[in-house]
């Protein structure tokens, strides 16, 4: 066996874009600068529940759960993965069909329960058990067995080679006892009292008002010097903003413009995170009008992504081509674009037949170049996005109406509208970054998990370069089969995307010391940003 230290990205010097834009000024007064041992944050999203078989914390970000496997981050940013639960990092076979796992004997769960085998096994086969009806069960559909050697070792058995297991090890273990009855997800007791090992306990929750976490005195790896965070649930970005201002606050997610207004507030820096969460216009492939392949290609030339990035996040993004960003280092191709040529685009849908009527909307075979947008009403980087694509769409003879659709009825009509969705749940290696959001395996609309490929999108020499990128275990093979990946999409577009967003947060200082840069997912809100490591914080004595 050989172990395996990591097979996530190495980012290195592209983290020199997670700046920290301080703010003019320092707090005044002796104590301005005296930790509190109390974090009081704002987010816009409510928690569904705290059950790690249900999703709560699947990339790494929990406060309550830990991993076999946690996040880690280099001086310079560069993410990686290092043990958690486990005594060192898996052991791997030649082809990564068996990984190994030793796991510490030193640990508890809030419950005062001792951590064991039991315990992982039965988490990763609830993941696996149609009776728990977990939403992660896709994501672990190459898992096959889960084995306990002895009390403190397992191995898991995978049904074919799989590189990146090792991210798929950041799952919040809960115990054994927790999950002998296997009733679906959203009826689990753990959803509202949940039982970790993590750095924090859930010691209040008020729904629609706010969660309050405590520290973990007898933690494994050392009770944390934040004792307390509380979190407000606050979902308009403005009332947000208003009141980090009036100092209600010490933390925030907030959009990129409103995060920009802090930047001349005395005591309160302006931090951004890069990341692989990307916005774009998914493109159903059984519309008569986004499943034209020269549509796609027409829209993916005339969009400006460089004045969407601009206009709309105040400059804190990059443009975005194919799901595979920068920061993926190797594995991202620079040379698979799409430039920005409206004339271009014009010409390629005269060529196609697709001519210009009198009112400017294009007509194809009586077919009208027309359809919907569908965005989610309280997402307004996405409305506003939405609102330039149209502008641009409009600009080569596309007419798309702009729609807020509730979370509810945008589900079903994912088969049939555009809608503007995000993406990029573990971006530590770019497997899980583009294996669903583009495989033909997912095509097929699935209810239960309605934005696995939301466009439909079948593209054979695309699934041949995803599964060779997924079971190889050759760094330079892998790399090879993402480029081509790249390259192919290109040719014949999925989406149209728009952009990598850089996460946006405020923070007053209080004193405290040990943030990281991290690349972040597309989820963001105060379990990243600077408080991603909270745990590991301690008073900035100098």
């Amino acid at each position: 066996m050989r172990r395996l230290a990591h097979s996530v990205l190495v980012i290195g010097a592209l983290f020199v874009t997670a700046l920290f834009v301080t703010s003019c000024g320092d707090p005044s007064g002796d104590d301005a600068n005296a930790p509190d041992d109390e974090l009081v944050l704002a987010d816009s999203f409510e928690p569904e529940g705290f059950n790690p078989i249900g999703g709560h914390g699947e990339d790494g970000s929990s406060k309550i759960y830990d991993g076999l496997l946690r996040l880690t981050a280099d001086a310079d940013g560069t993410p990686a993965l290092e043990p958690a639960l486990a005594a060192d990092m898996p052991e791997v076979n030649d082809d990564a069909t068996e990984w190994t796992v030793r796991l510490r004997d030193d640990v508890r769960f809030h419950d005062d329960s001792r951590f064991d085998a039991d315990d992982v096994v039965a988490t990763f086969e609830a993941v696996l058990d149609p009776e728990y009806a977990s939403p992660l069960a896709t994501a672990y559909a190459m898992l096959d067995e889960v084995e306990k050697v002895d009390e403190h070792t397992v191995r898991f058995h995978l049904a074919s080679p799989y590189a990146a297991f090792d991210t798929r090890m950041l799952l919040g273990i809960a115990p054994e006892e927790a999950l002998d009855d296997p009733v679906p997800v959203e009826e689990s007791a753990l959803n509202t009292e949940p039982i970790g090992t993590g750095p924090y306990e859930l010691a209040e929750w008020r729904r629609g008002e706010q969660v309050v976490l405590e520290a973990n005195d007898d933690y494994w790896g050392g009770a944390p010097e934040v004792r307390r965070l509380t979190v407000a649930i606050a979902p308009d970005d403005n009332t947000r903003a208003q009141r980090m201002q009036a100092g209600d606050f010490d933390g925030a997610w907030l959009p990129p413009k409103l995060a920009e207004t802090f930047d001349e507030v005395d005591g309160v820096d302006v931090v951004t995170y890069p990341s692989a969460d990307w916005r774009g216009v998914t493109m159903p492939s059984g519309h008569p009008v986004t499943g034209d392949r020269d549509i796609r290609e027409a829209l993916n030339l005339a969009v400006d992504r460089e004045s969407m990035i601009d206009a709309v996040l105040a400059g804190y993004g990059v443009p975005a081509y194919t799901p595979i960003p920068e920061v993926f280092g190797e594995y991202h191709d620079p040379g698979a674009v799409f430039e920005h040529d409206p004339e271009a685009a014009r010409r390629l849908l005269d060529e196609a037949g697709w001519t210009e009527g009198d009112d400017g909307v294009r007509e194809k075979d009586g077919v009208r170049a027309e359809f919907t947008l569908m965005y989610f009403p309280d997402e307004t980087i996405r409305r506003d996005l939405g609102q330039a694509f149209v502008s641009d769409a409009r600009g080569i003879g596309i007419e798309v109406s702009l729609e807020a659709v509730d979370r509810t009825e945008f589900r079903p009509r994912i088969p049939d509208d555009a809608g503007m969705l995000g993406g990029g749940e573990f971006p530590f290696d770019p497997d899980p970054q583009v294996y669903t959001a583009l495989h033909s395996q997912y095509a097929d609309y699935d209810e239960t998990n309605p934005f696995l490929n939301p466009s439909a999108y079948r593209n054979d020499a695309v699934d041949d370069a995803l599964d060779r990128g997924r079971n190889s275990v050759d760094d330079e093979r892998r790399v090879e089969s993402y480029r081509e990946v790249q390259q192919e999409y290109v040719d014949d577009p999925a989406y149209v995307m728009l952009a990598f967003l850089d996460h946006t947060y405020v923070m007053r200082d209080r004193g405290w010391a040990g943030m990281r840069p991290i690349v972040e997912p597309h989820a963001h809100g105060v379990s990243w940003g600077p408080w991603w490591n909270v745990a590991d914080w301690h008073a900035d004595d100098e």
